[in-house]
Parts: structure tokens; sequence; C-alpha cells
């Protein structure tokens, strides 16, 4: 902290060291977390900044559209109204809902004809605690982890413009699963909304398509749902197929893989008449836009005759499932199988409608055992998608926890919620070996233990008399894979055991691959088991010290490095093995906190630096009174942010350093203590909320050090002198 150039900021302006803000018209091309910050005392400098404020409890309120009223926390939010919607233009504060993560590649891609699953999460309203962006401290919350099982995941409310809360975004992102809104109309106010912009010339709808694509485009999610439950005018009707062919037309256009929805509801006459298929009635709207979810009152006559209708789109036809089972239909909950068999029959699409029903309904304590059981059912009319990009990185974090745990250290004790941090999950269930030896492995995840965030993938087994080994795949890719791979796996057995454990992987185009440095264990040449390395490789080893060491909390690191030329590596599994000369029976407890597989040539590239940290929003409340009525403690909430290129980012940890006294003491600077954690961010930007620190005394100031600490996609701890860094000097109002 030396020599920091200082930005002196008074009591009148709350917001912080900043230039005053643009009117909001013309923030519409400015991105997210790209506050110009006050001048500073010296340019280009990348020492730490320091703003210097005075406490004040009177600050300017903040958006209440993007902020909780009562903690600032930021939140994810929707458009009630069409004028909402149309007046809606980017602003700086949306930039916390603006989704980190791309949509992953994968294989086979969604425009292939295979019948697709779709999920529609529709849960007591909707915006419940997924709605706090940076997370919230709820015990037994909802979570969703079967991604490779489906390839679309709708966010359902009936606000008009449902934008699905950012956290959805980023953990179905990751795993390579699309994420649409829902544009929704009903009863009589619906009917007036629609009348609005559908009954009037082309201009009137083209304005609510192209906000809609705007709002998709810059949140960063996929496309829209569109659910019209109102009976039409003749002239809406007559221009609702014009409007969805302009919408799809334009989301293809900006959102690329984008894709917009109908839902079956009214017909082409205009009246709201569900037909529980794809007919005659409702085939234009079909027709004009990507597919088609069906209500949910169906029986397999309306499945054989939708054959006919759908053509060479069955794919784009997506049968609805409610699994609540209201109403007169087929299947749903436990038995929601016997729905899936019948849609898949006959070549279609699924959209499985509120499976939360197993949170919802059922005992909470069960819930990680229930939702294994509802998508184990479903798992044979499921096919799964492959991951085809590097660098392939998880700890197998479920997003929630009952602590919080920093490659094997203990950072934050207390039940935590933040879908946005779910690692990519595995292929889940139960596989067991072929010819009936009785050898198997189950895969569960975990909240017992962590090497890495909040949970850990659990693998149980049994090694039968029989054979000497047996594996589990946990994921399917399809990666073309670079000259030089490096891989580790972290684990630890439960219990003491002479079992070992080896990560293997296979691959395909074997006519043209050669793979060295591993031994080959199938005569076939597809499966291979790398060899652990001793000791990291001398240009990694700044990245992967720990390779082939006793780690804290008893983890083991195995590392492995892997030459391949021209191959596609095709599935990562794990294998456990008897000792040599063994011929018991052997079972397992085995935990995995993490898999890499990394190009090895991609750490050799110097990752940027995070620069140009700011301070804003600055929110005083005092806590506790000392003598005379002055608080001895203050909670501070303020805005935090920086530069740093988002591709090259799988998150920030955010930290600080708070103390009182002169500014020229060394107490509490890097280097005297472990920083506090605050959070996770997933943007540019982050939220610190009541932040409790000590009064300044008058002639004193108090100091406040932020770190943000920049994840790579690699996955490993960046050096804390790389770290972004700004102060906060403040003082007593006068």
């Amino acid at each position: 902290m030396e020599n920091p150039s200082v930005l002196n900021q008074g009591a009148a302006q709350q917001r912080g060291p900043m230039a005053p803000e643009k009117p909001a018209q013309d923030q519409s091309e400015q991105r997210p977390g790209r506050r110009r910050p006050g001048r500073r005392t010296k340019e280009d400098q990348e020492e730490e900044t320091a703003f210097r404020h005075v406490v004040s409890f009177n600050p300017d309120p903040l958006p209440a559209r993007y902020y909780d009223k009562d903690t600032t926390r930021p939140v994810s939010f929707y458009l009630s109204s069409l004028e909402e919607l149309l007046a809606w233009t980017p602003a700086m504060d949306d930039g916390f809902n603006v989704a980190l993560e791309p949509l992953e590649r994968r294989q086979p891609p969604l425009s292939s004809p295979r019948p697709r699953t779709l999920l529609c999460h529709d849960m007591m309203g909707g915006y419940l605690e997924d709605r706090f962006i940076q997370g919230s401290e709820v015990q037994n919350p909802y979570s969703f982890y079967h991604w490779q099982c489906i390839d679309i995941f709708v966010y359902f409310s009936h606000h008009t413009v449902t934008i699905p809360p950012v956290c959805w975004t980023n953990a179905a992102h990751r795993h390579g699963v699309c994420v649409l809104g829902t544009f929704i109309t009903e009863w009589q106010d619906g009917g007036r909304l629609c009348e609005s912009f559908l009954a009037g010339d082309v201009r009137s709808y083209q304005a609510v398509a192209d906000r809609l694509v705007q709002i998709a485009q810059f949140f960063r999610f996929d496309g829209w749902l569109i659910n019209i439950e109102n009976p039409l005018s003749p002239a809406a009707v007559g221009n609702t197929p014009p409007f969805l062919q302009y919408l799809t037309t334009q989301l293809h256009q900006h959102v690329p893989g984008g894709l917009v929805l109908w839902y079956d509801s009214v017909v082409q006459s205009g009246q709201l008449k569900w037909q529980n298929e794809l007919n005659e009635q409702n085939r234009i709207f079909f027709d004009s836009c990507d597919g088609f979810f069906t209500n949910y009152n169906w029986r397999e006559d309306h499945l054989q005759r939708m054959v006919a209708q759908a053509g060479e789109r069955l794919a784009d036809v997506y049968v609805g499932v409610d699994v609540f089972a209201r109403s007169d239909v087929v299947g749903g909950r436990f038995d929601t199988d016997k729905s899936l068999e019948l849609i898949r029959k006959h070549g279609f699409s699924a959209a499985l409608f509120a499976p939360g029903w197993v949170y919802e309904c059922l005992e909470k304590s069960d819930f990680f055992q229930n939702q294994d059981k509802f998508w184990r059912l479903l798992e044979r009319f499921l096919p799964t998608h492959s991951i085809c990009s590097l660098p392939f990185v998880t700890s197998f974090c479920l997003g929630l926890g009952t602590r919080r745990v920093c490659y094997g250290k203990e950072q934050v004790v207390g039940p935590w919620y933040h879908p946005s941090a779910q690692e990519t999950q595995p292929l889940f269930g139960e596989h067991k070996l072929a010819g009936g030896s009785g050898g198997w492995v189950k895969t569960h995840c975990c909240l017992a233990d962590a090497w890495h965030g909040g949970g850990s993938l659990l693998l149980q087994g049994l090694i039968p008399p029989e054979v000497d080994n047996v594996a589990v795949r946990l994921f399917s890719l399809q990666i073309p894979v670079p000259p030089k791979l490096f891989l580790s796996m972290v684990y630890k057995f439960e219990v003491s055991t002479d079992v070992q454990v080896a990560l293997e992987l296979t691959t395909g185009d074997a006519s043209s691959c050669h793979v060295g440095s591993v031994s080959v264990l199938h005569e076939t040449g597809s499966r291979h088991r790398p060899r652990p390395l001793q000791v990291p490789p001398t240009k990694l080893a700044r990245w992967v010290g720990r390779c082939g060491q006793q780690l804290s909390g008893g983890w083991i690191q195995r590392c492995y490095e892997v030459s391949l030329h021209g191959c596609l590596l095709q599935d990562l599994l794990v294998s456990f093995s008897r000792p040599p000369g063994s011929r018991e029976e052997k079972s397992f407890i085995c935990r995995l906190g993490e898999i890499q597989v990394i190009d090895a040539n991609s750490l050799l590239v110097p990752l940027p630096r995070v620069q140009n940290v700011t301070i804003s929003q600055l929110r005083w409340v005092p806590v506790v009174s000392g003598s005379e009525g002055v608080p001895a403690r203050l909670l501070l909430s303020c805005t935090l942010h920086w530069s740093f290129l988002l591709l090259q980012a799988r998150c920030f940890r955010i930290h600080c350093w708070s103390r009182t006294g002169s500014s020229s003491a060394t107490e509490g600077t890097p280097g005297t203590e472990t920083p506090m954690f605050l959070g996770l961010a997933f943007a540019n930007q982050f939220r610190v909320v009541d932040l409790a620190v000590e009064a300044a005394s008058f002639g004193q100031d108090g100091r406040v050090e932020f770190l943000v600490e920049p994840v790579p996609r690699e996955g490993f701890l960046v050096p804390q002198a790389e770290w972004g860094k700004a102060a906060l000097l403040y003082s007593a109002p006068q």
C-alpha cells in the first residue's frame, strides 16, 4: 500500500468517486462493469488506488429494480408491463445480471434432429432465493444438477417479461444448455396488452420484438417462450404469425443459436383453446418460429396425429409433461417415465414442466435422493450431450453447501447458496459391470466434505473377485485435443484401503491418433490410463506444484501429462483396481474433489491483471453507539468495479482488510495476515454488503482495502501480488 494515488470524495456525493453518470439514454452503448472512475493523481499507474470518503448516513437511494431495498444486495428482476419493456435500455446497474458464461459448444448441437429435452422451471412464482445474484445464506435450497440430460432450460413465471436470473444462465451455459425467458400475457389485462401491440401496425409488434431481442442479447441468454393465454381479436391474431417470424429472424441474427418457442394456447381464430397437440388450428404459429410446446392433457392418439403434422420437424415439437400431474394427464411425478416412453416412441421432444415437484411437495431432507430417483427413472429416455472445449475443470460443487472451502482450506462456515458457482456436473447414477459379475459404481453429490466449493462427488462401489477393476464414466467429451494435455485429479478414500484409483480417458479417430506417455489398457487402443507424475512439469511448476502430494484434509492430488496427436478426447473415466495378487471382493468409498483437463501450453500464456478497481455507491449504517453518541462500529456497503478480460475468468474472489488509525501504519497490510473472504463475483463488479468496520476517530482515517482475485478458467490460484486492489480511506463527519 505504498504511495497510493488518492481520490478525494466528500460526503455529499454518496455514489462514490465516479465521474457524473450520463443520463440513461446515453448509457445504451456502455457495457456493464465499465464505470469511468474519477481523475487519478497519476496516469496509467498500476499500484493500488485509494479513495477518500467522509462518512455520511444519508446515501442517495439505489434503483429499486436492481437492488434489494433492505440490504442493497443486487437482484435479478422481471418486467411487469409493456411500458416497462419498451422503456428498458441497458444501464450500468444491469451489469450484475449479465451472464459471464458463454454457451459452451456441445455435441450433438441443439440444431441436430434428435429429440430434445426441455426443462421448464416453474417454482412458487419464481425469483426466490435465486434472485440474489451474489448468493444468499438459505438452508436447504432447490438445486438442479442433471444438466447433461437436458438441452433447453426455460425460466417461467407469471410476470409479463420473465428475464432468467443470471445464476441459471451461468450454470446452464457451463453445461451447454441454452436458456429461455418467458413472455406471457394472461386474463383480461393480458388481452388488453396484446391488443395494444398486436392489433396495430407493423411498427408496434416490431418494437416489442426488437426489445425482447435486445434483452436476450444484452443479458446473454438464448431466447423466449411466447405464451399468449388470452383471446385475441382478428386483427391481433392476424399479426401474431408475422410478430413471431420477425422475432425469430431478429433473434437468430443477434443471438447465435437463439430459439423462439410457442406455447399451445391460442388458435388461429383468436380463441383461447388449448389443443394438446399440433394441428391445423395452431400450425400457423409453429411454422412461424423454432418450436411448439404442447399443453399437457394429451393422449397417445394426439401424438399419432402429430407425426404427420410435424413432418421433418418432429424434434421441434415439445410435448408438455406436467410433473405435478394436475388434471387429466399421462404420467407425472415418479411416473413421468410413462409420459417420456410414449413421447420418444413417436420421435418427439419433451417439455418437462415443474420438475421442482420433488422439492416443493416432498421432504426437503430427502431432496437429493428424490431428485436422483426422479431423473434415474427417466435416464433411458434422455440422450446426453458431450462437452466440446478446453479447459475442462470441475470441483463438482453444486453452488451450495454448509460451508465454503477453498482448495482444502475452510473459508466460511454456514449455509450458502450461489447457483452461478455450480461447476460442471457429471453423469450421475449407478453403473453396473456387464456380464452379471456383480461389480458396480454409484455416483452421488455430497455436501459432507469438499476440496473446493461446497461439496464433492462421492463414488461408492464393489470390485467382485472375478475382475481386476471397475470403472465409471463421469463425462462424455468430444474435444479435439492439443499436442500436450495436462490432467489432474484430487481425491481421498473415506476409509483406509488398498484399492487403487486412476484417471482414464478414451480417444477417437484411432487411425490417425498417436498417444504417447500412457499405458494402453485395451487392445483396441482407444482407452488409456495415464501414468501419474511424481513431480510437476518444470514449465508448469508455478501452477501445479502440488502434484503427487498429500494435501490438507487428507486429499491427494495426482497429475498427468499426455502427448496426443490427431486425437479426439471422448470420455473421462475413473477406475478402481484391486491390489496385485488379491482376489477377494473389495468395496470402496472414494470422494473426488476436482478434475482438470487442460491444454498444457495454455498455462504458459500470461494472465492479464485486474486493473482499475474503483469504489462507488457507498452506504454507511451505524451499529453500536460509543461515547457521546458517536458510533463505534459501522456497516459499509459499496460497489466495486474493475477491468479484466472476462473470457479468461471463471469468476473473481473478493477479499478485504480493514483497520483504523494512522494511514501510515502497517497493521493489516498485505503479507501480515489472511484477508477476509467476502464473496464470489461473476461479472466485473461486486456489491459489498454490510461489512462491519471500526468507526474512524476524529483526526484519524479508517481504512478498508479491497482485493479482487481473478480465477482463471484453468482453475489455478493466482499469486496475491497479481490481484487487483483499491483502498477506501474514510473519516468521521466534521
